[in-house]
């Protein structure tokens, strides 16, 4: 898509996802501690909270990946399809780093032609190769393998991310039955007016 092309729009891409994810993981850590709820540890949880902020390292991933701009909403859409098949792996601040590099890897194989492999993925995400192999390959059996992402799809997130960055709002978060808060989208193909009527009545 040719506005993803423009550095000032991904620059402000970049931001807002950062600060969407960030907003979920504090939201979840918090329900976590709230209500004792347990959690299924997964390859992505990590023994400690990385010290680089998740914007930092999505301005690495964003410098050194090299990939299409496109990826990186193909890598959001792909986060709230794991969120929605896998309620019990919520992102927080113990795995959205890992998730975050993952999800942005399998878009790359997925949309480009060219793209670098497992082990250089590993060294900008700060991890080990053998790690990234085994997250790659749970966070693809998490999707269910849905990797396909229709036009429609792609237009229905990417618009709703420039409405959100243009009105400098931040992006709702929903309650789920499991009280645990996600980030908003439905993977629906319906129209993208009725996912923000959608939004609208579920938004806190």
């Amino acid at each position: 898509m040719a506005e993803l092309e423009n550095p000032s729009v991904m620059s402000k891409l970049i931001a807002f996802l950062s600060s969407l994810l960030e907003r979920v993981a504090e939201s979840n850590d918090l329900t976590r501690r709230v209500t004792s709820q347990s959690e299924r540890v997964s390859v992505f949880h990590g023994l400690s909270r990385p010290t680089i902020t998740i914007e930092s390292y999505l301005e690495r991933i964003f410098k050194y990946a090299n990939c299409s701009p496109s990826c990186f909403v193909v890598a959001y859409v792909y986060l709230d399809r794991f969120t929605h098949r896998q309620p019990s792996l919520p992102i927080n601040s113990f795995n959205v780093h890992r998730l975050l590099i993952t999800s942005v890897m399998v878009a790359a194989k997925f949309l480009d032609d060219l793209y670098y492999n497992n082990a250089y993925y590993a060294k900008v995400g700060g991890i080990s190769t053998k790690e990234m192999n085994f997250l790659e390959l749970d966070f693809l059996f998490g999707l269910g393998f849905e990797l396909n992402v229709t036009p429609n799809t792609f237009n229905a997130y990417f618009s709703y991310l420039q409405k959100e960055m243009t009105l400098l709002q931040p992006l709702s978060l929903v309650v789920v039955p499991s009280s645990r808060s996600v980030i908003t989208f439905n993977d629906d193909e319906a129209s993208h007016q009725k996912q923000q009527q959608h939004q609208q009545q579920l938004a806190v």
